[in-house]
């Protein structure tokens, strides 16, 4: 019996395009010696070599380039063909591009090896033949992929890399890091930069975005990352090998001093997201937090982060710049001692004295007026910064349970004083807010007389001056026109920033900045203030 002859010849068959899709074709390559036809039937690459011999030297060249075209498709690129190094880099949508976010995968929500697209700002992870960014490239037609780790661009479904200088900005804003002499010019030279918005700003004066409840964290984020020490450190040191909070704090504050962001604010989304797991939830973007409880939790997290010892003593930059010493002296109120001299040491009895470190200072203001004026007017009583300073003189003395105690702060001073204001109490029914106004100097706070003396460190009847640096205010919303005061009341937190270049004060809420005048600033309810040692006041036959 004849054999049929086929309709078509095996080369014109390899010559039609396979109705697989291109992922499909991929797969096959790991099987070079054999092909699969349009109708199923497979077909060694010699076969049409032997079976179907060309009957001429031009149809042997025709067959060759038909069968080299159907197999190159499939392979990937190691670097981009003569004269097209710019490929697909025109489909890059800088606007959209947001890399403030936590790097996870929009598919599989995975942190592994994680790649931004560079048209629509979406992650995806991996870049193989089977990963998401390839599918993404294929189905969408997004090419270009930045690794958020390496900062290495690809172009996909081709595979090779983008070895140009026209994407170093984009590789800037993913992890910026200035020089060294540049951060050392951030508060000597006034700069002032314009987004791609065509916005202005201020490096390092940037608003920051209220996700949901999170303005406590923003005005504590915003207050550390103006204090210069601890910003050079971590603008300036490789922490490569620290924990995830100690890397993601560096990269927030690196974020909010660059000088050529995309966008004239940030988002701390990645660093809440890790500061809501170590904390179990105590601190997150959904609920409003106490910011001097969120300070105080931040810095001794962060100075375990750092390696520092719970023992040891500046073990840490956090504690070199924050921490100091602090002289307890108690004693028992025994039952004999009258109403009017329980707070009075007495000189017969035991004195217990107990040294302690300390990172915040509390000042407690003086109980609230609870009558209204002569007007019918609510009064906002007043009261001096030293004043509530003089529970650390030692000789005022408190009452606790059944022990009466003073304070006494002992040098050397840190470089940097935290002091919390303390306006909020809470009983069994409610919780109360103290809206004392504190009035203080911007500059030239002396501290010398809350310290005991010391002639080896300071000379006797010499200054101690600090400077304002950064000041957390807070301001009571009333959420609603027909509530009685102290209900239905919403807490705004802003925070003062000075910009030291220009020797001017600006305040910052959320997305929102401003310039404030210098006069004003005590004028707002100030719960949590950043002070700074002045370095050109002679200690002893030395400088500090």
């Amino acid at each position: 019996m004849a054999k049929r002859q086929a309709e078509q010849s095996l080369a014109q068959l390899a010559a039609h395009d396979s109705p697989l899709p291109k992922k499909a074709r991929v797969d096959k390559l790991s099987q070079p010696e054999h092909a699969v036809s349009a109708n199923g039937v497979e077909a060694s690459r010699n076969i049409s070599s032997t079976n179907n011999a060309p009957e001429n030297e031009d149809d042997s060249l025709i067959l060759a380039d038909q069968d080299e075209s159907a197999y190159s498709a499939a392979s990937r690129q190691s670097a981009p063909l003569d004269g097209y190094t710019d490929l697909y880099l025109d489909t890059i949508n800088r606007t959209v591009l947001d890399f403030d976010f936590e790097k996870l995968c929009s598919v599989t929500l995975s942190n592994i090896n994680v790649y931004a697209c560079l048209v629509c700002g979406k992650y995806y992870q991996g870049r193989g033949p089977k990963s998401h960014a390839y599918f993404h490239a294929l189905e969408v037609g997004h090419h270009v992929y930045v690794n958020m780790q390496t900062k290495r661009v690809y172009v996909l479904p081709e595979g090779y890399e983008v070895t140009g200088k026209s994407l170093e900005d984009i590789k800037f804003v993913v992890d910026p890091h200035l020089a060294k002499d540049e951060v050392y010019r951030l508060d000597k030279e006034p700069k002032d930069v314009l987004d791609l918005s065509g916005k202005r700003y201020r490096p390092g004066f940037v608003g920051m975005n209220n996700i949901k409840e999170n303005d406590y964290f923003n005005v504590v984020i915003q207050a550390l990352a103006h204090i210069p020490p601890l910003r050079n450190f971590f603008m300036l040191e490789n922490l490569s090998d620290k924990s995830e909070l100690v890397r993601r704090f560096s990269v927030l504050v690196r974020k909010i001093w660059n000088t050529r962001a995309f966008k004239s604010h940030v988002s701390p989304h990645e660093l809440l997201q890790q500061i809501s797991r170590q904390s179990n939830k105590r601190f997150d973007l959904l609920n409003q937090s106490d910011p001097a409880d969120f300070l105080s939790w931040f810095l001794n997290n962060m100075h375990l982060a750092m390696g520092g010892s719970k023992s040891k003593p500046g073990t840490s930059i956090i504690h070199r710049i924050f921490q100091g010493k602090l002289k307890v002296e108690s004693q028992q109120i025994t039952a004999k001692a009258d109403a009017g001299d329980r707070l009075r040491f007495e000189e017969a009895a035991e004195v217990l004295v107990d040294t302690m470190r300390y990172l915040l200072l509390t000042l407690d203001l003086p109980p609230a007026p609870l009558f209204q004026d002569e007007l019918d007017r609510n009064i906002i009583p007043q009261v001096p910064l030293i004043s509530i300073l003089s529970k650390y003189d030692g000789l005022k003395a408190q009452e606790h349970l059944n022990t009466r105690k003073r304070y006494r702060l002992l040098h050397p001073l840190p470089p940097y004083l935290l002091f919390h204001i303390k306006r909020f109490s809470k009983n069994k029914f409610v919780s109360e807010r103290n809206p004392t106004i504190v009035t203080f100097p911007v500059r030239s706070l002396d501290m010398s007389p809350y310290v005991e003396p010391n002639p080896s460190l300071q000379a006797p009847g010499d200054p101690i001056w600090y400077d304002l640096v950064a000041n957390v205010t807070h301001e009571a919303v009333r959420t609603r026109d027909d509530s009685v005061e102290g209900e239905a009341e919403k807490k705004v937190w802003r925070v003062q920033v000075r910009d030291r270049a220009r020797d001017e004060w600006l305040e910052i809420q959320d997305l929102f900045v401003e310039r404030v005048a210098t006069e004003t600033l005590f004028t707002k309810e100030s719960y949590l203030m950043v002070w700074e040692r002045r370095k050109d006041v002679a200690v002893g036959k030395g400088k500090t």
